[in-house]
């Protein structure tokens, strides 16, 4: 995939991503949006530890963060997870359900096409370890709302 296919493939991810927030309401995206950046940050240094491990290459250069791997964090995991979040919170096992399926998805046939179109590859890490990978922070994104509505309560 050239350089060029890639920006607009980001900017179309991100743009998608993004355009679905307006139709979530206002309270929802005031209510999990600081605890979808809380984990977003979180994704954004492990994804500086992935990329220094080799768990993940991206083929084109530049090798930066902001070209390769923050178009996810800021569209597709950032806006997944405010959804996820509204569709599933105070329903735990709806929330872990929800996120496995997501995850799964991305960690099974997203990995295998991206690497088809070249768009990155899996090099450390295979597919079931790229789901848990992911997954892992599952369980950190709903206790960080948890303790952000019961902190909300309390004031």
């Amino acid at each position: 995939m050239s350089k060029k296919i890639q920006r607009i493939l980001n900017i179309v991810m991100v743009s998608i991503a993004l355009s679905t927030v307006p139709f979530m309401g206002l309270q929802n995206l005031k209510r999990f949006l600081p605890v979808s950046i809380l984990i977003g940050m979180v994704e954004g240094i492990n994804a500086k530890v992935g990329k220094k491990r080799r768990w993940w290459v991206f083929y084109n250069k530049p090798n930066s963060y902001f070209f390769n791997e923050f178009p996810f964090n800021i569209g597709v995991f950032l806006v997944t997870s405010l959804w996820i979040m509204k569709w599933s919170y105070g329903k735990f096992v709806k929330f872990i359900l929800l996120n496995a399926i997501g995850n799964a998805l991305f960690a099974y046939p997203f990995a295998k096409f991206a690497r088809k179109i070249k768009y990155f590859t899996l090099v450390r890490l295979n597919h079931l370890q790229f789901f848990f990978y992911f997954f892992s922070k599952v369980f950190l994104f709903y206790g960080f709302q948890y303790l952000f509505e019961r902190y909300k309560r309390s004031k």
